[in-house]
């Protein structure tokens, strides 16, 4: 399915009328993967598809110690999720400060920390009504 129709279904997929994405998915389970794969830390997927606000139906936070490892993780999840699932990323933001990373597949949107940036935006609690799950 093309990005475009990804996002001009996205209302459709919280109805059930298209396949919805979950913890299952291959996409999401290879995402999951290329964070381990580059020893990213403290990685946590929030399950969004209740929140009728929300942008997308997962977000996969993690963090990881240096800029180095934030944009190797990156480039990662990025290199593995084309190679076995086909899939570029509709958007991308945040490698020329290498603070907080945002890949975003349109139903999952991968977000990549510095500790500190981490702590400072605490995307976790504001998402706090989303079931968490710890994927370390």
């Amino acid at each position: 399915m093309s990005t475009l129709s990804l996002l001009n279904n996205r209302g459709k997929e919280k109805k059930g009328n298209s396949v919805r994405i979950n913890r299952n998915s291959k996409l999401f389970k290879t995402i999951i993967r290329a964070i381990q794969e580059k020893k990213g830390e403290h990685i946590v997927s929030l399950d969004l598809r209740k929140i009728p606000e929300a942008v997308s139906d997962f977000f996969v936070i993690c963090e990881a110690s240096s800029t180095t490892q934030v944009k190797a993780i990156a480039d990662h999840i990025h290199h593995l999720v084309h190679e076995e699932c086909g899939e570029a990323p509709y958007r991308q933001e945040g490698m020329s400060a290498l603070q907080w990373v945002l890949v975003d597949y349109v139903n999952i949107v991968v977000h990549v920390f510095h500790p500190e940036t981490r702590k400072f935006y605490r995307l976790e609690e504001m998402w706090s009504d989303a079931g968490s799950a710890d994927h370390d």
